[in-house]
């Protein structure tokens, strides 16, 4: 099957590290499993399973800046509805601004399902904003197999002894059914990895 790659630049987001409670970290690249659930957003596709078994590859194009910001969030703390009363809350939390990653993907219908979507976006059933994380994460701009000539960037790749734990599935019921997996970033040109290249990363729950 036929690989592609995007570039796509989010001029503010956050990824929430699963423990940070108080203050609200960020990781400083989107997790593999936020990426493939931004990748059916932009098809329109609402069944996560769909997809399963595609294969990407993500690389940090621009290093992002990193802010500390004061917002109001939401818990559950009572019965009343989420944001009344005491199910909010003032809480810091880390943003990025200026992201820009560079994505591959192969092994499944999902490249040529967003082949046609840049072919005829109009023929998309979409709900809201395309974001990259959170509701608010709005992507400003997506450029279809992009040329980088010869650029670097800092790819993500497993690494059983890497320092990132990222999550490849969520389980948005609870946490059990989340796949994790280790990673590391280092540095490499901006193409489309070979075929055995260890950049790829399988999307499987």
């Amino acid at each position: 099957m036929e690989a592609i790659s995007l570039m796509v630049s989010v001029p503010v987001c956050s990824f929430r590290k699963p423990y940070a409670r108080e203050f609200f970290e960020t990781e400083r690249i989107p997790p593999p499993a936020t990426v493939y659930g931004f990748l059916l957003s932009l098809i329109g596709e609402e069944d996560r399973t769909s997809h399963i078994g595609t294969k990407l590859a993500i690389a940090l194009v621009d290093e992002p800046s990193v802010s500390t910001i004061l917002r109001t969030t939401w818990r559950i703390k009572s019965k009343l509805p989420p944001g009344i009363g005491n199910n909010k809350k003032p809480d810091y939390q880390e943003v990025l601004t200026g992201l820009k990653i560079f994505v591959c993907l192969r092994d499944s219908k999902l490249p040529s399902a967003i082949k046609e979507t840049v072919a005829s976006p109009q023929s998309v059933n979409r709900f809201g904003g395309l974001s990259l994380g959170e509701s608010r994460d709005l992507v400003n701009d997506i450029e279809y197999n992009p040329q980088p000539n010869g650029q670097n960037g800092k790819w993500l790749m497993q690494d059983d002894h890497g320092q990132y734990p990222l999550p490849i599935w969520v389980d948005h019921v609870g946490s059990k059914g989340t796949v994790w997996q280790q990673f590391k970033l280092a540095y490499n040109s901006l193409e489309i990895p070979p075929r055995e290249d260890s950049r790829w990363i399988e999307i499987l729950n």
